[in-house]
């Protein structure tokens, strides 16, 4: 149980590190009120240009891995179920991205730090997310369209491989379901700006 509670409450610190907005500020940009008002490496990269969004970007699946990683030495230290104390922490860790404490519980929309989790997670689906998530943004431009797709293939790889000899367990697979899930209902403003035709392709700069 202690493993269990000090990486979950760990994990989430880790996933509120707002790397965007400091990495914006050291600009003299407060990225919230530029863009898309989001904190999240798509919108510093918009705005900021490659240099600032490409290093918030790694930043923030290095700390969704790291959330991961957290767990699995505490459950060595501690002791405790491995697998659910892993998907405990990931699950902070990208709620602490999207729910930043110290940001009135207003962050980014969790993808990066998503894919950092799963990474850490279930190494073979993330790649198969990411690929799909690179053709997708390669052909339609769209950043937000290509990691909703992504956030659909990820649980579909991952339970597909459940019935293969490479199966990473069920509770990974469903945790991976709900992830997906998140990722999809922060992107609810760009669901509606896909539908009505007014979402920005990458590389438009929006004031």
């Amino acid at each position: 149980m202690l493993a269990l509670a000090l990486s979950i409450l760990g994990s989430y610190l880790v996933g509120s590190i707002p790397f965007g907005l400091l990495a914006a500020k050291c600009k003299g940009v407060d990225i919230r009120k530029h863009g898309s008002g989001n904190i999240g490496a798509t919108n510093v990269w918009r705005v900021c240009g490659w240099r600032c969004g490409l290093p918030v970007f790694v930043l923030d699946v290095l700390k969704g891995v790291a959330a991961v990683w957290l767990s699995r030495w505490l459950v060595v230290r501690f002791g405790g179920g491995a697998a659910w104390t892993a998907i405990a922490a990931a699950m902070a860790c990208v709620i602490g991205h999207s729910f930043p404490v110290w940001l009135g519980f207003r962050g980014g929309k969790g993808v990066a730090t998503s894919l950092g989790v799963f990474l850490g997670l279930m190494p073979l689906p993330s790649l198969v997310a990411l690929l799909v998530w690179a053709v997708v943004f390669k052909v339609s431009g769209y950043v937000s369209l290509a990691s909703l797709v992504a956030a659909l293939v990820l649980p579909a790889a991952a339970i597909a491989m459940q019935f293969t000899s490479w199966a990473y367990g069920w509770p990974v697979s469903g945790f991976a379901l709900v992830a997906g899930l998140l990722v999809i209902v922060r992107h609810r403003s760009n669901i509606a700006r896909l539908r009505a035709g007014t979402e920005n392709r990458f590389g438009r700069k929006r004031e």
